[in-house]
């Protein structure tokens, strides 16, 4: 009896301590378990943010290294034009720089318009509503880039200075490159920049006179002079192109000027001292007045080469 009782106790030790290196692994493998699913939960709300942030992002690369706002000055009943606007910038590729395209106007007048703009507003996002009556020559251009700091300077510290590097103010008759565009201004100055077609159309020097209404560009500690100086708001009326070239001269600001003249140019119908042929080195082509010109400006430039080949449609 005593040699079985002490066989059972010395067999027992064994079994004792199997079974507490089976309860050590059971519970490091709940905790690993537990561990593992922490952070797949924790990180679910991360996932989310970034699928809406993918499922709002323009076309191209959205780097922050370059930021550019391509703003385009049209009118409230233009619903057609900014559908086919959206088309050609949504529709657009690019590398290296983060370009949002806005679409700008002075203050709603008619029912239609509150509840029409209302929708394109919560569909694109990408409207500026100014607070003035609609015009051309008679301070919208003053207004726009007067508001600009107030827009988008991020007063919490949170977001990036300067929001943009860059801001185009571009007629809704112009056909933007983007990555023509990014291109040309990516090696230029980032202060004091008054950058575009010069004017008059057989000048070559930018500070000669102005540049044109087509699409001229600033940089951002220009569009801040523009919001603080009271040059600009006391000369507003007048050809907008030709008043912002005033302000730039009389506050000696764009010290650093680019010509993007032959690659800016009038569409070639009819033919003028500031058009020439459609041609590949282009960034701006201007006065797309109907829909022919629109469509043998995109035809030329290959737009469309992007489209993937699908069994659901055929286009020859």
């Amino acid at each position: 009896m005593k040699l079985e009782n002490t066989m059972g106790s010395k067999s027992s030790k064994p079994n004792r301590g199997r079974f507490v290196c089976s309860c050590f692994t059971v519970i490091f493998f709940l905790c690993l378990f537990a561990a593992i699913n922490e952070v797949r939960f924790s990180s679910l709300p991360k996932l989310g943010r970034c699928a809406l942030s993918n499922e709002t992002a323009p076309t191209g690369n959205q780097s922050e290294d370059l930021r550019i706002l391509i703003s385009v000055l049209t009118l409230p009943d233009q619903y057609l034009r900014r559908h086919f606007l959206r088309l050609v910038y949504g529709t657009q590729t690019w590398e290296g720089a983060k370009v949002d395209v806005k679409f700008v106007f002075c203050n709603l007048t008619k029912e239609d318009q509150k509840v029409m703009v209302a929708m394109e507003i919560m569909l694109h996002d990408d409207i500026i509503i100014l607070n003035c009556t609609e015009n051309m020559n008679r301070g919208k251009t003053s207004t726009f880039f007067t508001s600009l700091p107030e827009m988008f300077n991020d007063t919490s510290g949170v977001g990036p200075y300067p929001p943009y590097h860059y801001v185009m103010k571009a007629d809704d008759d112009t056909y933007v490159r983007i990555h023509s565009l990014v291109r040309s201004l990516r090696p230029l100055p980032r202060e004091d920049l008054y950058y575009g077609f010069v004017i008059p159309c057989g000048s070559m020097d930018p500070f000669k006179h102005y540049m044109s209404g087509m699409g001229f560009v600033v940089s951002w500690d220009i569009v801040e002079w523009i919001h603080g100086s009271d040059i600009p708001k006391k000369h507003v009326e007048g050809p907008e192109d030709k008043v912002f070239g005033d302000w730039m001269r009389w506050g000696r600001r764009g010290k650093n000027r680019y010509n993007a003249k032959w690659s800016m140019y009038n569409y070639p119908d009819p033919a003028s001292v500031c058009s020439h042929e459609l041609w590949n080195d282009t960034i701006a082509v201007h006065l797309l007045k109907n829909q022919e010109k629109w469509i043998r400006t995109l035809s030329f430039f290959n737009h469309t080469h992007s489209l993937k080949p699908s069994k659901l449609y055929h286009i020859p």
